[in-house]
């Protein structure tokens, strides 16, 4: 493993709700020392917690549960007709909305609609949860459900932050300079996400492949298709430009999301990593609120992350209702929870760069509960 500076052993940056400087280690070890006598210190307050919220979710109804992100994704595809008349006007302010709106659109669908479904988060259905992780990861998405699934669920959040696993390393691209990766790169997204797709699509079953491989390109020609024929391109080239703007309009802070929130915070050893909830709030950051990310991320992914990492099978809405149990609760825990500011995270990635995107990170051993 490379050596890196010493700053970046002490972590990044980080606000924690009712921090006191306290390192991670020492968060820790006290929480520990403050488990009943007798009791797991990692499973005890795990199932703690996983009852809290479990009553919360039971004292819901099915519109927080699934109501609420169903609806806008509902408004979101709503939105798509009108976006196709309104990129078909030849004025230039009528048709920029037009992009605008099917930007957003694409957005909430491709980024918000795809995570929730990944999870199963739109229905209690298990081939009503398949049938829309195939709509909305291939047909929406331009990529494998099932490599997306196994990327996220199997690997991501089955091992967070665990060196070689689940360390958001398919993030890292250390040939690229800082400034080409964080504000140039991101907006190959989506030329690159079909091709990823079909890469990934080696070795498993031709039924598979042949599924994805029809969905990705229902998909991408119905868009384009709709453009020609709906608002009037009149040349290839042109078409696929505007399909191009809409679907990168948003891609930079998605990777910048997708990185800040896990990379920079503590590593752990696959074959020595503490408890869940310690490796959850050691390993997982909140973003602040953010009214245009919260509608086209889902707060799952910018405001409720730690939640989302701690229980994943909610909705975007369900993480928000049980985020105050969730933060009180890791607070008289003494456990961290940890939050940042997009600025802040941004600025610290950008003069950190060689530290946190090039080398290799450091394990972090958390004393007292491995």
């Amino acid at each position: 493993m490379q050596d890196v500076p010493e700053e970046w052993r002490e972590g990044p940056r980080r606000e924690e709700r009712g921090g006191d400087g306290r390192t991670g280690e020492q968060v820790s070890a006290r929480a520990k020392a403050v488990a009943e006598p007798g009791k797991d210190a990692g499973e005890s307050p795990m199932m703690e917690l996983t009852r809290l919220v479990q009553e919360a979710v039971r004292g819901s109804s099915w519109w927080e549960r699934r109501g609420i992100d169903c609806s806008i994704l509902a408004a979101a595809f709503l939105c798509v007709p009108p976006a196709f008349l309104l990129l078909g006007s030849s004025r230039l302010l009528w048709f920029s909305a037009g992009v605008l709106l099917m930007g957003v659109a694409h957005g909430v669908i491709t980024i918000k609609g795809t995570h929730l479904a990944s999870h199963g988060a739109l229905s209690e259905s298990q081939a009503w949860g398949k049938f829309w992780a195939v709509f909305f990861i291939e047909i929406c998405s331009s990529f494998s459900a099932r490599a997306g699934v196994q990327g996220h669920i199997k690997m991501h959040h089955a091992h967070t932050n665990v060196v070689g696993l689940g360390d958001s390393s398919v993030w890292k691209v250390p040939c690229l300079p800082r400034a080409v990766y964080l504000f140039i790169a991101p907006l190959a997204v989506p030329v690159i996400t079909p091709l990823v797709a079909l890469a990934h699509l080696k070795g498993h079953p031709r039924a598979l492949v042949v599924r994805t491989v029809l969905m990705v390109a229902l998909g991408l020609c119905s868009q384009y298709w709709l453009l020609i024929h709906v608002s009037g391109f009149l040349s290839p080239l042109s078409a696929l430009l505007c399909m191009l703007a809409c679907r990168t309009m948003f891609s930079v802070p998605y990777i910048h999301v997708n990185i800040f929130q896990h990379i920079g915070l503590h590593m752990f050893s696959p074959t020595d990593r503490p408890k869940r909830i310690y490796q959850m709030t050691h390993g997982v950051l909140n973003l602040p609120r953010n009214p245009l990310l919260d509608l086209l991320f889902g707060h799952s992914l910018i405001n409720c992350h730690v939640e989302h990492h701690l229980f994943p099978f909610l909705s975007d809405n369900m993480c928000l209702k049980v985020k105050p149990v969730v933060s009180k609760y890791l607070t008289e825990q003494q456990l961290p929870y940890l939050e940042d500011g997009y600025v802040s995270r941004l600025t610290m990635f950008f003069h950190k760069y060689q530290e946190l995107m090039v080398f290799a990170p450091p394990i972090t051993e958390l004393v007292g509960v491995q």
